[in-house]
């Protein structure tokens, strides 16, 4: 071996060990942020790549250091031009998000592009949703596919998720609901929540697999229980209907109320009901009104029209004519049928509102074509009064 390579080759080991020891003091027992830090930027400064990174992450995350952008940018676009894959990413990332530079979106895409290509999953799954959305290249849905598959073949979840989206929806490829399943069924028993109630869905509803209530039922509950609101409100469904397990109004109730006290709209209605029937709990109008005014609030019609009739009856609030009318308008200029004939009574009667026999009419009319009885019956007292 000449001395040229015994010089080179002390100082590869020398920058080893620098990074070794910056590795040591972040975390190890005696930690100590600022010397990992030192250690670092020397091996970083004598060009040791994925001490690069690392240096970048101590700027970016203010460890050992001050927090400073612009040098983590630095040594990311210095680890990344250098070949460091993590760092490319995390370049990308930044251009992404014009975070230490100015943001752009076509630099964002060529990094992420050459970390995908060198088999970084976590930048595969980035550059299909370029392509996806056309963010710093032409959209191309059959370029996404393919990267999600390949993040997905490599177990990236995320990607695993979006897969199954591309197979069922046929986005990029043919629509295959079997292979939709398959994906969703390998994020779920991942431990993934959304891919759970995913799989549930899939098992109720038959598609790329036998229907089997049960199953769809287990999922439900593994997803609820692992916080996914969406499940919460489909495992009450279950539990109301007797689908794939025993009924209980009781469960229905508990999980309708935790979907809608941690912010699922969808379950406010159902949870208002409950409580407007005593269904699995003790009825509690005033209850039941909150939660159909938080329902209607929403822009949920049926708790709109719930809403109006309390307010009209004076049921778990005060009477109040005009938030009635309020209400019945909403509700049917969002068509729904029964909130028009009541709407139309309102116009009648002079009820909430100033008497329009015109808007009344016109009310009862489209009541009435839609297929309400009662304003039908309204509609032929109208042509016969004149």
């Amino acid at each position: 071996m000449s001395n040229i390579n015994i010089i080179e080759s002390s100082e590869i080991a020398s920058h080893s060990y620098q990074e070794n020891w910056a590795i040591c003091y972040e975390n190890g027992a005696e930690k100590d942020l600022k010397k990992s830090f030192h250690w670092y930027k020397k091996a970083a400064e004598y060009g040791y790549v994925t001490a690069m990174n690392n240096l970048a992450n101590c700027y970016e995350n203010g460890e050992g250091t001050e927090r400073d952008l612009k040098e983590a940018f630095y040594w990311y676009q210095k680890a990344a031009v250098r070949g460091n894959v993590t760092a490319m990413n995390n370049l990308a990332i930044w251009y992404e998000n014009g975070k230490g530079t100015e943001k752009d979106l076509e630099k964002a895409f060529c990094w992420y592009q050459k970390a995908a290509e060198r088999g970084f999953k976590e930048a595969m799954f980035s550059l299909a949703i370029c392509y996806e959305n056309g963010k710093g290249t032409d959209k191309d849905l059959k370029k996404t596919f393919y990267w999600y598959q390949k993040a997905a073949e490599g177990g990236y979840a995320n990607a695993m998720n979006n897969l199954a989206i591309c197979y069922k929806n046929g986005k990029g490829t043919e629509k295959n609901l079997k292979k939709a399943f398959y994906w969703h069924q390998k994020m779920a028993e991942s431990g993934n929540v959304n891919a759970m109630n995913n799989l549930a869905f899939y098992y109720e509803n038959g598609r790329g697999i036998k229907k089997d209530l049960k199953k769809a039922f287990y999922w439900y509950q593994k997803a609820a229980e692992g916080d996914n609101v969406n499940a919460m409100c489909n495992l009450a469904i279950c539990y109301k209907n007797g689908e794939g397990t025993e009924k209980d109004l009781k469960k229905a109730f508990y999980w309708y109320q935790k979907a809608a006290e941690d912010g699922f709209k969808k379950a406010a209605f159902s949870l208002a009901n409950c409580y407007d029937n005593g269904k699995g709990t003790e009825k509690n109008l005033m209850k039941a009104f909150f939660w159909y005014q938080k329902a209607a609030e929403s822009d949920n019609v049926k708790a709109m029209f719930n809403l109006a009739i309390y307010y009209e009856n004076g049921k778990g609030t005060e009477k109040n004519l005009e938030r009635a009318f309020h209400w019945y308008q909403k509700a049917a200029e969002c068509d729904y049928i029964n909130a028009m004939n009541n709407l139309a009574i309102c116009y009648e009667n002079g009820e909430g509102t100033e008497k329009d026999l015109k808007k009344a009419f016109y009310w009862y009319q489209k009541a009435a074509n839609g297929g309400n009885i009662n304003a039908m019956s309204n509609l032929a007292i109208c042509y016969e009064n004149g």
